[in-house]
């Protein structure tokens, strides 16, 4: 009689799959696609204001003129009038740069994890702002980094903080959103870049420079990148998107790294995909070069500052007395601190029973998190949407 042995057991996933845990924003954001809800929750661009129009155009564009290379595998460092598009306008800003400094990418999001790819060995040390970018968690998490926060304030890292954990720590690679951070929504001033710039020289070090929001500035004037500081030049990579100036359907994004860093980066890029879609990128090419990206900026813009201001306007009859918000001058988030005692993770679950949600801010925190705080995001709803979402919310902390 033969006997059938139980199947043997499969090997368990990596440490780095099982120790790395789901973005929750991205569980936030399952929760809340009902049409009825009004979300405050994701960093989503308003869908409505894409230029689908000029957008088409391209693409039909692409597919009359070259539908035999645009459909056809390309080079892993990207469409040559992409790369040489996105050097001009980086140029433009004073930021000397050519086709061949850059890296087409899936989004930044791409970049930032051909990074740590490229970079980061387990145990190495990574420097990050305290709360930041939840993904940029998630990336260095995958290779086994030890993520340390630096200390922060309204204008992002302190100076001194900084020099101190560098000298503790050794890190490896400074991770920073200078303008409009994410989740806090913050901008660091032109001292505080150039105290950075100026460290990373004296104990060297990498800069990852993140500006997925440098384009939607709604006052004040632009600062200077990093990157543009002689100082920090030759250690600096700049990371940027067309998610949130173009569509992010479209999954663009761009490194500006030194050329051995890069280089490391394109070979990572051709295990990881090969390439970024070609049809993708010859059609943001073909947009940049037909179209006024800036024109369709300026429109952006002013909207978006229209829903920033509605938001901030709510904010005092929506939040219990004692809560603490900042104003920032561009981007698509507001930070907010509710009074001592309140947990917003707890709320959340109360705020979506009136059909309205936003994100707790205790996700956003390489360590000690504040329970009492969360991010929330005014680009997605027009006016009219915001002040009926704020008029759900209030409810939520009573």
């Amino acid at each position: 009689m033969t006997t059938t042995a139980a199947p043997a057991p499969l090997p368990p996933l990596a440490a780095r799959a099982r120790d790395v845990g789901a973005s929750p924003v991205r569980e936030i954001l399952a929760l809340t696609a009902r049409p009825e809800v009004i979300s405050f929750a994701g960093g989503l661009p308003a869908p409505e204001l894409f230029d689908t129009e000029g957008l088409r155009s391209a693409f039909d564009a692409v597919m009359a003129e070259r539908p035999r290379t645009a459909l056809q595998y390309a080079t892993t460092e990207g469409d040559p009038a992409l790369r040489a598009a996105v050097a001009g306008r980086l140029a433009a800003r004073g930021l000397p740069t050519g086709p061949d400094d850059l890296l087409v990418t899936a989004g930044s999001q791409q970049g930032l994890a051909l990074l740590a790819t490229t970079l980061l060995e387990p145990g190495d040390v990574v420097l990050v702002e305290n709360p930041t970018y939840l993904a940029a968690l998630q990336c260095f998490g995958f290779a086994g980094a030890r993520v340390v926060p630096v200390p922060t304030d309204e204008d992002g890292v302190l100076p001194d903080a900084l020099e101190e954990l560098v000298l503790r720590e050794r890190p490896k690679l400074l991770y920073l959103i200078p303008d409009f951070q994410n989740p806090t929504g913050r901008t660091m001033p032109a001292g505080r870049r150039l105290a950075v710039a100026e460290t990373a020289e004296r104990h060297g070090l990498w800069i990852a420079e993140d500006d997925p929001y440098g384009e939607l500035r709604y006052e004040g004037e632009r600062g200077r990148w990093i990157a543009a500081h002689e100082a920090a030049a030759d250690r600096t990579v700049l990371l940027g998107s067309f998610s949130k100036v173009m569509a992010p359907g479209m999954r663009l994004g761009w490194m500006r790294a030194p050329e051995a860093l890069r280089r490391a980066c394109v070979i990572a890029k051709q295990a990881a995909d090969l390439h970024t879609s070609g049809v993708d990128q010859a059609a943001a090419a073909r947009y940049l070069a037909d179209r006024d990206l800036d024109a369709h900026l300026a429109r952006v813009r002013g909207a978006y500052r229209e829903r920033r201001d509605a938001l901030l306007a709510g904010l005092p009859t929506a939040l219990p007395e004692g809560s603490e918000w900042n104003r920032p001058e561009g981007g698509m988030f507001v930070w907010v601190r509710l009074p001592e005692g309140f947990d917003a993770t707890e709320r959340l679950r109360t705020a979506i029973t009136y059909d309205v949600a936003y994100v707790p801010g205790a996700p956003f925190f390489a360590a000690a998190p504040d329970p009492a705080t969360l991010r929330m995001s005014f680009t997605t709803h027009t006016p009219g949407e915001i002040a009926e979402g704020l008029r759900r919310l209030a409810p939520a902390f009573g």
